[in-house]
């Protein structure tokens, strides 16, 4: 079996893979600091509640945007995994070309979700990721990553909406009723989601004005994605598990 790894800011998720078929996933936080001892505890233990065997395990991949972790994590692996991680970065076989000024400033996340948006559903092809920020990256026909369009996640503007006003209270985000808030809970529920689907249709439309493409296909992922994805037409596919499909055809690219 295949173990694939995204490290993000918020969350460390990770799947299984048998061949192409993802057998199950699993997540932890990646804002706590934890030893190499806990990790590795913690994996064998998520592993093994999903009634999986270690000793399946052959390959490790790992994309990461969190460089403080990666010591311990990597160590964890191969002690408690026995297995050596590939870890996606420069000069990794992805089959996207980066055409943009600095290709090394663009994170290994989204090359990823480039990599499995393109060749899963073809190109040219917007790719959103709804995670701690929210990241538009717009892959040519050829397989070019051509541009990059990144913003606040929905949480960090949440974060920010009752952190800087002393009155507002911590709500769960989700679309109210109606937009016509009758009090402060869903009047913040609804500035926050509906404004976030507003800024989501007007980046993909100056996206495809300026690109001069108009038959663009818009996949999105990530934690919040399906919210937004379900209220707009905007976008095309929804895909939860794109990160980690995205990490398995780079693996397979890897070992080609």
């Amino acid at each position: 079996m295949l173990l694939v790894v995204d490290v993000g800011n918020t969350n460390i998720t990770l799947g299984l893979f048998d061949g192409e078929k993802l057998n199950a996933t699993f997540r932890m936080t990646s804002k706590a600091q934890r030893t190499s001892d806990e990790y590795g505890v913690l994996l064998v233990n998520m592993i093994a509640q999903k009634g999986m065997d270690i000793s399946r395990i052959t390959d490790v991949i790992i994309a990461s945007v969190v460089p403080n972790i990666m010591h311990s994590f990597v160590s964890a692996i191969i002690k408690y995994l026995g297995r050596k991680p590939f870890i996606v970065g420069p000069g990794t076989k992805t089959g996207i070309r980066i055409v943009t000024g600095n290709p090394q400033e663009i994170g290994a996340d989204r090359i990823v979700d480039a990599a499995a948006a393109y060749f899963l559903y073809g190109g040219p092809v917007l790719v959103l990721d709804f995670g701690t920020a929210t990241t538009y990256d717009l892959v040519t026909e050829n397989g070019s990553f051509a541009a990059g369009i990144t913003s606040p996640g929905i949480g960090i503007s949440a974060d920010a909406l009752w952190n800087q006003a002393a009155k507002l209270p911590q709500i769960s985000i989700r679309k109210p009723e109606s937009i016509l808030a009758r009090d402060t809970i869903s009047s913040m529920q609804a500035g926050l989601v509906y404004g976030y689907i507003g800024q989501t249709e007007y980046i993909i439309d100056k996206v495809k004005e300026e690109s001069g493409i108009n038959d663009l296909r818009v996949v999105a992922t990530g934690g919040l994605g399906k919210m937004i994805a379900d209220e707009t037409d905007h976008i095309d596919i929804y895909d939860p598990e794109l990160t980690l499909q995205g990490l398995r055809i780079i693996y397979e690219k890897q070992k080609k």
